[in-house]
């Protein structure tokens, strides 16, 4: 069965911020799972697959994704 739960939004984003889940913290789009778990997972010296494990309803695609935005973002502050 397709996976019907979407995992971008139409402007390509990963990630959203929507009040009514968990406060407006910033999630993964279709889930409930906050970025900054990903980012506590990582600074933990846990992999993306350790992650992806312990949340299934994040995909990978949505972690490199987030990962490569995150990164052109820090880089296009220091240029």
């Amino acid at each position: 069965m397709a996976e019907l739960r979407p995992t971008y939004l139409p402007d390509g984003s990963v990630i959203h911020s929507d009040p009514e889940i968990l406060s407006g913290k910033p999630v993964f789009v279709g889930t409930r799972v906050p970025v900054q778990t990903l980012i506590d997972y990582l600074e933990g010296g846990y992999s993306v697959d350790e992650f992806l494990d312990n949340f299934p309803s994040v995909r990978r695609e949505q972690v490199n994704a987030f990962l490569e935005q995150a990164a052109q973002t820090l880089l296009a502050s220091v240029a």
